[in-house]
């Protein structure tokens, strides 16, 4: 049986990684490698927990530190169990630093590399997160695409060989969780908010956290938002605010800021939110997946097709877009599902078993 080592470390990784796993371990022997790049209780364990992700069986426990060092650090650490491991294929996510590390040690040790989530772009190299697309796409041998978009990126960058739109391996969670998330109204009282009748947030990306401008022109919108917000805090966001001196910005009655929280209660809170305020992508096709309208944070964002079909809206961080965003949301017509039906984990599974025989 083929061997196939998966690297993870931040938080979306996780949740890719638990609607993967399960169909990998159905066809392959799966070594699960946890970079420690999110490493912090609720950014980490609790979605292995809740998720019943296989415990991994390597932690590199790199934690926080500079783009290159932490890189550098995390293949270093990867080169030893690759030579022990010796895998027929590695299994990368996304866009993180983790993702970009695996792929160059795969590529010095000749192992095949997947990139699931592959072809997405920015087209801005200033963004971190397109740098690390554009290192593991270079390096990967087989390509899975959440949408047709990815698949034109590639073609235009002159890949065509084992790329594949298999659909968005996210929706195949959502799917099979769909009636917890339903039916987790109790969390609505807790927080005391109403279906339909509160903002869902989050901030947590560089470009924003760490320039005070922008974080303030984000933090302003939230005295004028007319709805209850529920502000899940990451801790990178809470840093940049308690440096910047912001945190009377968060004291309002409507407003309650809240930890990280686990995968299901994130859920069923974009689920019943009137629209959500995000600069993360993860959110930004979960709202979708739900139907629930977005205000995008970031200037950028690779899930145009959301922007098309009028769920998402791209305001940036900026006080005026953003409000203005608000008072004019109309819920869109269209809705094609072009992230896929929740199969993307079985297409994948089926043609690594093919790939590697």
């Amino acid at each position: 049986m083929k061997k196939i080592l998966s690297v993870v470390g931040a938080r979306p990784q996780f949740i890719k990684l638990a609607a993967l796993s399960p169909e990998l371990r159905r066809c392959f022997i799966e070594k699960i490698v946890h970079t420690g790049q999110h490493y912090d209780v609720d950014m980490s364990q609790s979605f292995f927990d809740e998720l019943h992700i296989p415990k991994p069986d390597y932690n590199l426990e790199v934690g926080s530190g500079k783009p290159c060092w932490q890189m550098g650090t995390m293949m270093m650490r990867l080169e030893e169990i690759v030579e022990k491991e010796k895998p027929d294929c590695m299994v990368v996510f996304g866009d993180t630093n983790s993702t970009a590390a695996a792929a160059i040690v795969a590529a010095r040790y000749s192992i095949r590399l997947a990139h699931v989530e592959a072809g997405l772009r920015e087209f801005d190299k200033s963004i971190p997160e397109e740098t690390n697309k554009l290192i593991t796409d270079s390096l990967a041998d087989f390509y899975f695409c959440p949408s047709e978009t990815g698949v034109k990126n590639l073609r235009d960058m002159g890949i065509h060989n084992q790329v594949y739109n298999v659909g968005d391996v996210m929706i195949d969670l959502l799917v099979h969780y769909r009636e917890k998330i339903n039916k987790n109204d109790t969390l609505l009282s807790i927080y005391g908010v109403e279906k339909g009748n509160y903002v869902f947030m989050t901030c947590h990306r560089a470009a924003n956290t760490d320039d005070s401008e922008k974080l303030r022109e984000i933090l302003s919108v939230l005295a004028d938002i007319p709805l209850e917000v529920i502000f899940a805090m990451h801790p990178r966001t809470m840093r940049a605010i308690e440096l910047s001196g912001f945190e009377k910005m968060l004291v309002l009655p409507h407003v309650k800021v809240v930890p990280p929280m686990g995968y299901l209660d994130s859920q069923t809170l974009i689920h019943h939110a009137s629209f959500v305020l995000t600069d993360s992508g993860g959110v930004t096709k979960e709202a979708y997946f739900h139907r629930v309208q977005g205000i995008l944070l970031d200037t950028q964002t690779e899930w145009v097709e959301t922007i098309e079909e009028g769920w998402n809206i791209q305001c940036g961080p900026n006080r005026s877009k953003i409000l203005k965003a608000i008072e004019h949301l109309q819920k869109p017509s269209k809705h094609s599902d072009f992230l896929g039906e929740g199969n993307a984990s079985k297409k994948i599974t089926e043609i690594l078993l093919e790939g590697l025989r």
